[in-house]
């Protein structure tokens, strides 16, 4: 461009090379500005930079000035430069940027610090600021509402805002290093955590860090606080803790609280109250005056009271309900350590161990060294019931019947233990014959006496092992055991065959009663049978003599042996007999197998077993069936012959009048057939004559439906539209009525929220003007009327004794500028002076 004419505007401007001295300077508009043959123009028409108010940027590489602002140059006349600094430029006139000068960024406007934030800001390099030193690293915060100016030696790290701290909120924080919290003015060392209470917006410091926003603990009457020390502190009421001490913070103290950093909740605590009917025993408990937990020791407290557990109490057993004794009561006591007692009969000692009883009616709480074994109650009995008592001083156990009882202090209820098998009996009814059980009653109750009712024409038999004598007893009867009785159990055979031991019975039935069993001979020609044997039998003793009594129980298993004895003696006759001829004459051989005969050759009817005094009376023969297969086979085939024969004229029978009634089902089939044919071509005539009338129907039809749609769709269409047309009127309409209602219901909130807050506003007043009467009143009453008489009157008084002392019996002082009406006052001297 050399030789060209380059006309600058205002506020522009260019760099121009001077090749001659290798220098670049800069030329500013307004002017017109020719180019040399030894200049060349390196940046074209720039604008300059302009910073408006409140804004500012930044120039890399700035130039060097002069105190008063000129630009320095050095020898050749080329701008020094601060390489590699940067320099901020704020609000002034627009100015060029000299060769090597670079804009970092744009014009950006000055930061706004808005209120409740603050900038964090943070040193790059060593730099004093109105006589404060900051040293690379060093942080701080510049606080709000404000505009940061910023500082080429100064960084924003971030923007901070603060945390709002509400009522019944505080502030935990964390020291990240040490240095000395201006706020409060203590020091505070790396790690360190603290309590902020104050409400309001904070905004913590670059050295302290938010851990977590407490929230106070809101305090009743009904709920308390349980706290622990982490360590040795001063909590907020100024009272030294110690660390891993437990205390309560309750609504007398404070209505809330906030724990501190070196409080850890344990929990809430409920208020325990107690009414007029109870009381508790409070364990380890708490001396109110020393402040230390008296370990090992209980306290009785009666109601009605209401009291917070102290840390490391508890309750023993709870709250208890006081013993309330009717006169059949009667309360077990025992001393758990001696102490001394005063009653209306004297001074009693009592010594640990002790144990005696608290008769009713009356009301009873125990005192701290009596603890209640059992509450008892008289036992009424009849003459039919019975308990079993132990003496604990001598052990001796004794039977109680029939009067009402009390057990004594050193006297306890035992337990008689029955064997299973006795249990299980007397829990139910036993037919020792059949082996049905029946369930009577509920589980026994050990300490009652055991009572047992024979049933009629039975005997049971009853071992004292204190006296070793065994009685029976039959029925029927009730009996009572003896705390020495048992019962004898006799294990009977059952089942068919007998089994040994299937039936456990206590109550021997006499009989009469029948047995059945199942016996297998062979007779002579080697036929085994089984026989199904039913024995009818009694025991035929004096119930009056006790020897005859006792043997029925000296046979454990009567009815095992009896019938081993029968069974002997039917198989050692019948292997004898062949056996046609025991088929022929079973129950005479039978019968005179198990009986005998006697001297004429007659058969007996009595079997007598002399161990027991069993008698069978009676044999019955209730099945023969062969054992032997081949047996079995020969009575099956002649059987099958005969049903066989009977068989084959049944078929023959009914083969007769199947055929009959086949031929007859024919002839109905065929006369069926043609009746059938006949109707189908009636109906086939009516078919075609049907189809035919259809067809007309069916164009007729379809006409007058193709112009009865056009019509039904015309009609249709017109309803629809005037329908639309209703629907949106409707829905015009419903949006008006709501936006009315809307704009109702904005004016009626706003004309309510006006009323509710003049409403507060006056009964703010009212309550302020009330206090303030209050406190007058109260002030007023503090001061009292006498004192305020002595008050009033102690100036008046003063004035008027210095006066009488200076002998001036009456006086005016003015001050020259208000006239006085002295007519008016010696008209009343004289009026007062003139006689009554």
């Amino acid at each position: 461009m050399s030789g060209s004419v380059i006309r600058l505007k205002p506020f522009y401007y260019i760099h121009v090379l001077d090749n001659n001295a290798n220098v670049t300077t800069v030329e500013t508009g307004p002017q017109t500005f020719t180019v040399m043959d030894h200049q060349t123009v390196v940046q074209k028409e720039t604008p300059m930079i302009i910073i408006p108010p409140r804004h500012y940027c930044i120039i890399s590489n700035p130039v060097h000035r002069h105190p008063e602002g000129a630009v320095i140059t050095d020898t050749h006349g080329q701008v020094k430069l601060r390489h590699g600094d940067e320099e901020i430029r704020f609000e002034q006139e627009p100015f060029p940027l000299y060769p090597g000068e670079q804009l970092y960024g744009k014009v950006s406007p000055l930061q706004v610090v808005a209120p409740l934030t603050a900038l964090k800001l943070r040193a790059t390099r060593d730099f004093i600021d109105k006589k404060h030193k900051y040293s690379a690293g060093d942080e701080w915060l510049f606080p709000g509402p404000g505009t940061y100016v910023p500082r080429v030696e100064v960084t924003v790290v971030e923007v901070v805002r603060a945390t709002i701290v509400g009522p019944n909120q505080a502030l935990r924080l964390r020291a990240k290093k040490e240095f000395v919290d201006e706020r409060h003015g203590v020091k505070r060392q790396t790690g360190e955590e603290w309590i902020v209470r104050e409400e309001g917006a904070y905004i913590p410091n670059v050295n302290e860090e938010i851990v977590q926003t407490v929230s106070a603990v809101i305090l009743t009457e009904k709920k308390a606080l349980h706290l622990r020390a982490s360590r040795t502190f001063a909590d907020a009421y100024k009272i030294d803790r110690k660390a891993g001490e437990e205390w309560l913070i309750t609504s007398h103290r404070t209505e809330k609280h906030i724990p501190d950093v070196y409080e850890v909740v344990v929990g809430e605590v409920s208020i325990t109250g107690l009414n007029t009917r109870q009381y508790c025993v409070i364990l380890d408990p708490v001396d109110h005056e020393t402040k230390k937990q008296q370990l090992g020791t209980r306290v009785l407290i009666k109601g009605p009271a209401s009291f917070f557990l102290q840390p490391g109490e508890r309750l023993e057993a709870g709250i208890q309900d006081v013993q309330i004794l009717d006169t059949e009561e009667a309360l077990l006591l025992r001393a758990r350590e001696g102490f001394t007692e005063k009653t209306a009969d004297g001074t009693h000692t009592v010594a640990p161990g002790d144990r005696w009883m608290i008769y009713g009616p009356r009301d009873y709480v125990p005192r701290v060294e009596v603890e209640i074994i059992e509450k008892r109650r008289a036992i009424p009995l009849d003459v039919n019931e019975g308990i079993y008592v132990r003496d604990m001083k001598t052990g001796r156990v004794s039977a109680v019947t029939g009067k009402v009882y009390r057990l004594s202090p050193y006297e306890e209820l035992w337990d008689k233990e029955l064997p299973p098998v006795v249990e299980d009996l007397l829990q139910s009814d036993a037919d020792q014959s059949s082996g049905i059980k029946q369930t009577v009653g509920g589980a026994r109750k050990k300490s009652q006496l055991v009572t047992y009712r024979i049933p009629h024409n039975s005997a049971v038999q009853i071992y004292d092992y204190k006296a070793k004598k065994a009685r029976v007893v039959f029925g029927p009867e009730l009996i009572m055991l003896g705390p020495d009785e048992q019962f004898t159990v006799l294990n009977l055979s059952g089942n068919c065959p007998k089994t040994p031991k299937q039936l456990n019975v206590i109550a021997l039935l006499l009989g009469p009663r029948f047995s059945t069993d199942v016996v297998i001979v062979e007779t002579s020609d080697h036929a085994r049978l089984s026989l199904k044997l039913s024995y009818n039998w009694f025991f035929d003793i004096d119930k009056k003599n006790q020897e005859q009594a006792a043997s029925l129980f000296a046979v454990p298993d009567f009815i095992g042996d009896f019938c081993k004895a029968i069974a002997s003696r039917v198989r050692g006759n019948i292997a004898s007999q062949s056996f046609d001829h025991f088929h022929k004459f079973s129950a005479d051989i039978i019968r005179k197998a198990v009986f005998g005969t006697d001297d004429n050759g007659i058969v007996r009817n009595r079997f007598h077993f002399v161990s027991s005094n069993l008698v069978i009376t009676n044999i019955d023969i209730q099945s023969v069936e062969p054992v032997d297969q081949r047996t079995r086979d020969a009575l099956q085939k002649s059987v099958q012959l005969a049903i066989e024969i009977t068989t084959k004229s049944q078929e023959a029978a009914a083969r007769h009048e199947a055929e009959r009634r086949e031929q007859e089902a024919k002839g109905r089939l065929e006369r069926q057939k043609i009746d059938d044919e006949a109707e189908a071509e009636k109906a086939r005539r009516e078919l075609l004559s049907l189809q035919a009338t259809s067809a007309a129907v069916e164009a007729t039809g379809q006409a007058a439906a193709e112009a009865k749609a056009r019509a039904a769709a015309a009609k249709i269409e017109g309803t629809a539209a005037v329908t639309q047309a209703g629907y949106k009127a409707e829905s015009q309409a419903t949006k008006s009525n709501a936006q009315l209602k809307i704009l109702k219901a904005e004016q009626e909130s706003e004309v309510t929220h006006k009323r509710d807050w003049n409403h507060l506003e006056i009964t703010k007043a009212t309550q302020l003007a009330e206090i303030e009467a209050k406190k007058f009143k109260s002030i007023i009453d503090a001061i009292g009327p006498s004192t305020l008489r002595t008050i009033s009157q102690s100036g008046p008084e003063m004035q008027a004794r210095l006066l009488s002392g200076l002998g001036l019996k009456s006086f005016l002082i003015t001050d020259g500028n208000h006239p006085i009406n002295l007519f008016n006052t010696a008209t009343g001297l004289i009026g007062s002076n003139a006689p009554q």
